[in-house]
């Protein structure tokens, strides 16, 4: 088995565990870092490892467009290309796909769709995205799912599950034949471990087919997908609540593009263990800073003369060496360490925040912490002052 999962205690709905993959070992829960086309936004590999990332994500969308699978493989895979010794987990590039739009098309066998590079024609199968995944390395592969957009009837719904569950069924027999093939020979190459996604849109009864019928298929892990997408955020919650409770406990969860720190409670409350989402480094390179009382936009006027740290209760190296008021200078001069530096501190704080949460499940004190974070970050005290 390529992954194996191991739950060392709950508390409520919370889980603090961790799973290996290739002999790499994540503490869960964990936030992932997006680094789509290899790299995360501003932050060399090495830093990454400082803050005590343990995973990261790419998308096998844009890796296959470029610079491509042969060029990845011929470097020794994705670890090696990118220079990140932790596990890496590939999103299948489903939801880039989708969100194209005009420019692809669904069929019984996969996605046609034009690159939005140069427009050119590609096809991607259940298997030719398990198969890329493959080649480039990946600790975790992603299957192709249908993204099915937010409004969406019931009917629509429905027909993009059922299209996401055949392509599931179609992922994992292509995985399971290579694994046989590798048992076969004898073969010391790894392959991926591979995760369902959980679809449905915003109906509960589909959300619970969906992953009912992935796991008779059987992953190494399950996600919950599709949302994030512009449905209320009340929706979001709903199906989640909708999904966990018939995905195995014995394996991990992963609650895909989401969220803000908030979010990132609410959804260890619901069981769940990893999740991903580009808010921090995206937010970082506009000027916001996450901080212990709530969002900062650290490049406003008012702090041009504030040289008070960040966030008070952050010790990272940009906490500890910057002010305000010089970081708020560098966005106004335009200059490219100012995002260096608010994406340090802001993965630094969703890095921390998952520190913690697994400490307080770990001791039992989950529900204390969990309330005493959301207050305090919700009071927004350093946007007041």
């Amino acid at each position: 088995m390529p992954l194996t999962f191991t739950l060392h205690n709950t508390d409520g709905h919370a889980r603090s565990g961790e799973f290996t993959v290739h002999g790499r070992t994540v503490e869960t829960p964990v936030f992932m870092p997006v680094g789509t086309a290899g790299t995360v936004k501003a932050m060399p590999p090495e830093d990454l490892a400082l803050l005590g990332a343990q995973i990261c994500l790419g998308n096998t969308y844009h890796l296959y467009l470029r610079p491509g699978v042969e060029i990845v493989r011929k470097a020794g895979g994705l670890h090696k290309f990118v220079h990140w010794n932790g596990a890496i987990l590939t999103d299948s590039g489903g939801y880039q796909v989708f969100s194209l739009k005009e420019l692809r098309k669904i069929e019984k066998d996969g996605v046609r769709f034009r690159s939005h590079l140069d427009g050119s024609e590609h096809f991607f199968s259940p298997e030719s995205v398990y198969d890329i995944q493959h080649g480039l390395g990946t600790d975790i592969a992603m299957v192709l799912d249908v993204c099915t957009p937010y409004p969406a009837d019931h009917d629509q719904a429905a027909k993009d599950l059922e299209v996401t569950l055949q392509w599931a069924l179609k992922a994992k027999t292509r995985s399971l034949a290579l694994a046989e093939s590798y048992r076969s020979n004898r073969s010391d190459e790894s392959y991926p471990a591979h995760f369902g996604i959980v679809q449905g849109s915003v109906y509960p009864d589909l959300r619970r087919i969906s992953a009912e019928r992935l796991v008779e298929i059987g992953f190494d892990g399950y996600a919950v997908g599709g949302l994030s997408v512009g449905e209320p955020k009340d929706a979001m919650w709903e199906m989640t609540e909708a999904s966990v409770p018939y995905l195995p406990t014995d394996q991990p969860r992963y609650l895909m593009g989401v969220g803000t720190p908030e979010d990132l409670i609410m959804g260890i409350d619901w069981g769940i263990d990893m999740f991903d989402c580009v808010l921090p480094t995206r937010a970082a390179r506009h000027g916001t800073a996450f901080t212990s009382h709530g969002p900062l936009t650290v490049k406003a006027s008012r702090y041009s003369e504030d040289y008070s740290r960040i966030d008070a209760d952050c010790d990272c190296l940009t906490c500890k060496s910057y002010t305000r008021a010089y970081i708020r200078h560098l966005f106004n001069a335009g200059e490219i360490s100012a995002m260096m530096l608010t994406t340090r501190h802001n993965l630094s704080f969703y890095l921390s925040v998952m520190r913690r949460a697994r400490q307080a499940i770990r001791e039992n004190q989950w529900a204390v912490f969990s309330r005493e974070f959301l207050s305090k970050y919700r009071s927004g005290d350093d946007e007041r002052q």
